[in-house]
């Protein structure tokens, strides 16, 4: 028999609660909103964890030619120039508001803000909130605001499953909540779920972060992008946490040097910038060393005596760890940060299915490109997080047609946790180890392979003992995830050469013929079979 669920109507549907979601929430005010976070409370996501601030052009002798300038330079061919220019100028205006606002920005003695610089910026254009915490200290403020928005329902402990579409047209989202499913009937619905860092073993992202939205939209048909450009943060501390704490960049920027086995600085000799070249750069850098048996180091100590009071996240997560780097040079490590490839958007945040739209990590607007420029992943949030909101309350749609509800689905319960825990590691390990930081063809389709029978293995755990949030939550993640990284696989499979943050070793060189790839799902599933090279991808 169908699993009985409750449905409700909702006039815009918002899944996430980073500062995408929040953003996009806030802006669609006075208009109902209901947003669905899998997290007990607001906020949730990679957002809340973000230790580097927001770049804006929004210093003296700065401007956001310069600053669009600096993220092309930065995407390593693949930067749409004129998405880059439209996020540097509404996002130094968007900041700028902010400000106004009275948001808790770092300033100075007169009022304004403090400006710092990161790796592969031309200028000092970085602003923080609370040090090194600006993305919980930012979304703790937007929660707030949203808490105290009359139009905006927020459904907590929500787990979305899976999209609804008919004809080519979203009709609303399955979620499992803690009384139950429900069904939201929604004309319109906006992903702003976050990335993908879950998937990967080692990861400087939130356990939340598992590619939620992109599994649902993937499922839906929507057209994706990029997918094999995921950026390895440099500098995690190399310790055994998962995830594992994050080094922010600012370190970086403001004096901290990367030391080998024999304590000598080697980024000279790697990149002009030297620690502050691109993240792709010295995260490989580092992981070459690392992969050989060699210990990096980070020495903090002249980004602390710099800035004494800059870095209070940093410092906990070392005393937590046991490790003082007012001594002491810190061990480093590279992992999975951030992802820059998602579901296709126009500058509106439209995806390819109507009434979907998406915002943030989630989405590709092609503002990133093959290496995301360090600070502009808050600033897409807010840019196109208000963007989204406003096409979404200007569009008019015609009311949905009447459709058959879409069934809930069977879902491993108590019973296979154990088997859907072994799926999930097992599947997290083969994409760090297959498609991580440094890849070669053997080893994606070794990838490829084992992901395929993980999946396989997934559906036959369907159908065990009674369904509760905690299961059902547990089965999705694992699924997303496992989507997520046969997308990346395949992906990474159809780029033969090295660029950005995706680097093979059978092709090291860049291909300047090379384009951006975009497919849908059924390119990995469809009767044609997979893709395996450049030349069977469509080009965005």
């Amino acid at each position: 028999m169908p699993t009985p669920y409750t449905v409700r109507d909702s006039e815009v549907v918002v899944i996430g609660s980073g500062m995408a979601g929040l953003t996009a929430a806030l802006h669609l005010a006075p208009r109902a909103v209901t947003l669905l976070t899998k997290t007990p409370d607001l906020p949730g996501g990679s957002s809340n964890h973000a230790q580097g601030g927001i770049a804006a052009a929004i210093g003296p002798g700065d401007g956001p030619e310069a600053h669009a300038a600096d993220t092309v330079a930065a995407g390593a061919g693949f930067v749409d120039p004129g998405r880059a220019l439209l996020l540097t100028r509404e996002g130094a205006e968007r900041v700028r508001a902010l400000l106004l606002a009275g948001l808790p920005f770092d300033r100075d003695a007169d009022g304004a803000p403090l400006l710092g610089r990161e790796a592969a910026h031309g200028a000092a254009r970085i602003v923080h909130a609370g040090g090194d915490a600006t993305g919980a200290t930012l979304v703790a403020a937007l929660a707030e605001r949203v808490r105290a928005t009359p139009s905006i329902r927020v459904e907590s402990d929500a787990f979305a499953v899976d999209l609804a579409v008919r004809h080519g047209r979203v009709c609303g989202v399955l979620a499992c909540h803690s009384e139950g499913w429900v069904f939201h009937r929604a004309p319109r619905v906006v992903l702003a779920t976050g990335g993908v860092g879950g998937a990967y073993a080692r990861t400087t992202n939130p356990p939340e972060a598992t590619g939620d939205g992109l599994a649902l939209a993937a499922r839906a048909g929507a057209l994706l992008a990029d997918m094999e450009f995921v950026q390895f943060h440099p500098t995690a501390l190399a310790v055994d946490a998962d995830p594992a704490p994050l080094l922010t960049e600012a370190l970086r920027g403001a004096g901290a040097l990367l030391l080998d086995r024999r304590g000598t600085r080697f980024m000279a000799a790697e990149h002009p910038l030297a620690e502050l070249a691109p993240r792709d750069v010295v995260a490989r850098a580092i992981g070459a060393r690392v992969a050989a048996g060699e210990p990096v180091r980070l020495d903090l100590r002249p980004a602390l005596a710099a800035r004494p009071d800059g870095f209070p996240t940093v410092l906990a997560l070392c005393a937590a760890h046991g490790l003082d780097p007012w001594r002491e040079p810190v061990p480093v490590a590279p992992a999975a940060h951030y992802h820059m490839g998602g579901v296709v958007t126009d500058p509106a945040g439209r995806t390819s299915l109507d009434g979907l739209w998406a915002c943030g990590e989630v989405a590709c607007t092609g503002v990133h490109g093959a290496n995301r420029l360090a600070s502009n992943s808050l600033l897409e949030a807010l840019v196109f997080g208000a963007r989204v909101a406003r096409d979404v309350a200007e569009r008019d749609l015609p009311p949905l047609p009447p459709f058959a509800l879409p069934d809930a689905p069977a879902v491993a319960g108590e019973v296979g946790a154990g088997l859907l825990d072994a799926i999930t590691d097992e599947s997290r390990r083969t994409l760090y180890q297959g498609a991580g930081l440094v890849r070669d063809g053997v080893g994606l389709w070794t990838a490829r392979r084992k992901l395929d029978r993980l999946a396989v293995a997934l559906d036959a755990l369907c159908g065990y003992g009674p369904v509760d949030l905690a299961a059902v939550r547990r089965w999705g993640e694992a699924r997303n995830r496992l989507l997520a990284g046969r997308l990346i696989v395949h992906a990474a499979l159809a780029r033969s050469e090295s660029r950005g943050a995706h680097f093979r070793t059978d092709f090291p060189r860049e291909n300047p013929a090379a384009q951006r790839h975009r497919f849908t799902l059924t390119d990995l599933t469809g009767a044609a079979g997979p893709l395996t090279g450049d030349a069977a991808c469509s080009i965005l």
